[in-house]
């Protein structure tokens, strides 16, 4: 699975908003009409784990555990990620993202691999990936506004 978006940020800010530990817990909600559960915590480096746990109360919780296999600020991180739904259903997956220079922001890139089926690949493309990442763009777009 590939998805990309061009973020008006340079890529140490988009970087950095997609690996800081109190970045993600603002965007993660940002889009959100109810205030939820988020919690991350992030040891950045290579063979730390970022672990986060959100949803909209402690009934359904997602889960999340990424494992660090590559950082090379700013412009790429791969992870293995371990998820779990709220469900149980558990689902562990690579994660590659490049952030690039693009016109004067960032070309966001998103490689996923290890899907145990289509519908769950679409899935993450529709769903969960557009969602992140129309989440990093607002909470960059306001951190710019805020700044002028």
């Amino acid at each position: 699975m590939r998805v990309t978006r061009v973020i008006p940020a340079s890529p140490a800010e988009v970087f950095d908003a997609y690996t800081d530990a109190e970045k993600q817990k603002i965007w993660f909600s940002i889009l959100d009409e109810e205030p939820g559960i988020v919690e991350i915590e992030v040891d950045l480096r290579v063979g730390g784990r970022q672990t986060a746990v959100w949803g909209p109360d402690h009934d359904t919780l997602f889960r999340e555990t990424q494992t660090f296999l590559v950082i090379d600020r700013p412009h790429r991180l791969v992870t293995e990620s371990t998820g779990t739904s709220p469900d149980g259903m558990t689902m562990t997956t690579t994660i590659e993202v490049t952030f690039e220079e693009h016109d004067g922001g960032t070309l966001l890139t998103v490689v996923q691999s290890g899907f145990p089926a289509p519908e769950m690949r679409d899935f993450f493309v529709q769903e969960v990936w557009a969602g992140a990442l129309d989440r990093i763009e607002t909470y960059v777009r306001r951190e710019a506004e805020q700044t002028t």
